[in-house]
């Protein structure tokens, strides 16, 4: 027997432990930060009506979930009438992924949408995608990761694949930095005045906000972005002083103006897999272990604005980025999605060292 429920949390977080069951690579996030995500405390949803989330239940057990949303700002940007799809999980069941994409595809036929895309969690500037490769690699934080049923699935739903993406692993006990800095400098630019600061506690609400604007400067023309708000990226990154690496991150600035940024934090997979994404009693323990034993980083993103493109400047962060990750005594660094199409930033990694670790798409269908 199968049951679909509307705004069930409970079971909606429970579905993909039950679909996937312990020995999968899938992480799930904090229990209270996806709360926080699907509710109107996101200024996302300020609007009640852009979206909902579904859990399935087979023989009374929740072995399925997907959220359905609209990001009014895209479809503005883009003129488009798109609904998203995300944070879909499901067992190998036709029958119960039809019951919960049956409940997505007439939420977005009542709201006048005419295409349904996704996997978004829960935005194009955040998690993205299904896996379609490299199921045996183990996942970085910010990094999708679905097991092969998935994507098999969506196409069985008639969704087709497109925007093919991949995710980078670089193996730093193999990188000398040095090398990528060698011969790099920086072109129509006065060396003297470029300064590099690393992302802080102390300093942490100002170069938060220089991020975002170098994340919107120099993503602007990149397919599908959306320029974040201020009360979006603090909503999101406002918890990162807990676990945040003084070290790591860094921005780039030229007469006291934000140019660039790298965005990079400790792996969070292995501690929210140790507390199986809720916090208890050994949450602190684990928290210290994290701190004390990390031997992997994410790196988020890097962005240069567009005025000091093609200068060099991506090249040179990415150095500062290796080097410090390496002194910290880090031993592999991930790297989240890169459009197969964006040929700069994947020949940047590439000469970082970086590794394939999983091939990624998006799927979509006209309803």
């Amino acid at each position: 027997m199968i049951e679909v429920k509307e705004k069930d949390f409970n079971s909606f977080f429970k579905a993909p432990f039950n679909a996937y069951g312990s020995n999968s690579l899938y992480v799930s996030p904090f229990k209270s930060d996806l709360k926080r995500f699907l509710s109107n405390k996101n200024p996302l949803f300020k609007d009640k009506n852009t979206f909902t989330f579904f859990s399935t239940f087979k023989n009374g057990t929740p072995v399925g979930r997907v959220v359905v949303h609209v990001h009014k700002k895209s479809n503005e940007k883009y003129k488009s009438k798109t609904a998203y799809f995300g944070f879909f999980d499901c067992i190998d069941d036709l029958d119960v992924a039809k019951a919960l994409f049956d409940k997505v595809e007439r939420w977005a036929r009542d709201n006048k949408f005419s295409e349904i895309m996704g996997n978004f969690n829960l935005t194009a500037m955040q998690q993205i995608g299904v896996t379609t490769d490299g199921f045996e690699n183990v996942p970085y934080m910010d990094q999708v990761y679905s097991p092969p049923q998935i994507s098999k699935l969506l196409e069985k739903l008639g969704y087709n694949s497109f925007f093919p993406m991949t995710t980078f692993e670089i193996d730093l006990k193999s990188v000398d930095p040095k090398i990528l800095n060698k011969g790099m400098k920086f072109s129509s630019i006065d060396d003297e005045k470029i300064k590099f600061e690393k992302i802080n506690k102390r300093n942490f609400k100002v170069h938060i906000e220089h991020a975002r604007i170098c994340l919107n400067d120099g993503f602007a023309n990149n397919p599908m972005f959306v320029p974040v708000t201020k009360d979006e990226y603090y909503f999101q990154s406002k918890d990162m002083t807990l676990v945040i690496d003084n070290h790591i991150s860094t921005i780039a600035y030229h007469d006291n103006r934000p140019i660039g940024v790298t965005v990079c934090l400790p792996d969070l997979n292995p501690f929210l897999k140790a507390n199986k994404s809720r916090f208890s009693l050994m949450t602190p323990f684990h928290l210290l272990k994290l701190k004390t034993q990390r031997k992997r980083a994410g790196l988020i993103y890097t962005s240069v604005i567009q005025d000091y493109q093609v200068k060099g400047l991506g090249g040179i962060l990415m150095y500062h980025t290796l080097s410090a990750v390496k002194s910290r005594g880090y031993e592999y660094l991930g790297v989240t999605w890169i459009s197969d199409e964006n040929i700069p930033s994947l020949r940047n990694v590439e000469k970082a060292g970086g590794k394939p670790l999983h091939k990624l798409c998006l799927y979509k269908k006209e309803i």
